[in-house]
């Protein structure tokens, strides 16, 4: 079984790179505000980690909305930074890269408090599964970390802060902002663990 992540290069996705070594990492540029600061965090793990990284550039902006394209959110959004059918979009352009390199399983870095939306919950998990997986190349999604808060990934990976320094987490910028919902996670989750003066 050969392994891909879609590595967002946040805090999340770069602790599965640590704990499932996969052997390929996607990132994906699709039109969001913070997507130079996630590439340049993933390619850093990557990096250090010596998975193949690969960047995949899409300009989806004008489908967007709310935070990671810094317009108002949508009257169906259920946070800020939801983005239409998101998880969805960037699944489906990774798998298509990661056909070409004959990966079996695509994971996310989904967590337990990502089912606030839709598509971070587990029965869009396993359907997005199916419909890949009935297609050619038949690569399956996981979430191996769907039941866990963003403090217990970290803890379950063990991975080290050399590593999670380099995570972007900011939904608006490719420096933190600081006060974004991905940026107040970023700094609540590094406090519980210890590193809040990191």
């Amino acid at each position: 079984m050969s392994l891909g992540l879609l590595l967002s290069g946040g805090m999340d996705s770069v602790a599965l790179a640590y704990w499932k070594r996969p052997a390929f990492a996607y990132t994906v540029d699709y039109g969001q505000l913070a997507a130079d600061g996630e590439i340049r965090a993933a390619a850093a793990v990557c990096e250090q980690l010596a998975i193949t990284h690969r960047v995949l550039r899409a300009d989806c902006r004008k489908l967007g909305t709310g935070d990671l394209v810094g317009t108002a959110p949508s009257p169906l959004a259920p946070v800020p930074e939801w983005w239409p059918f998101r998880n969805q979009l960037i699944i489906t352009l990774a798998g298509a890269k990661a056909i070409t390199d004959k990966v079996t399983e695509l994971m996310i870095g989904t967590i337990r408090t990502d089912g606030q939306h839709a598509d971070g919950r587990v029965d869009f998990i396993k359907e997005i599964s199916k419909l890949m997986s009935l297609q050619e190349g038949g690569i399956r999604v996981a979430a191996p970390a769907i039941d866990v808060s963003a403090v217990e990934l970290m803890r379950i990976s063990s991975v080290p802060l050399a590593i999670l320094a380099w995570s972007h987490s900011c939904h608006v910028s490719a420096l933190a902002c600081g006060v974004c919902r991905g940026c107040t996670k970023h700094a609540a989750t590094m406090t519980e663990l210890g590193y809040g003066d990191y």
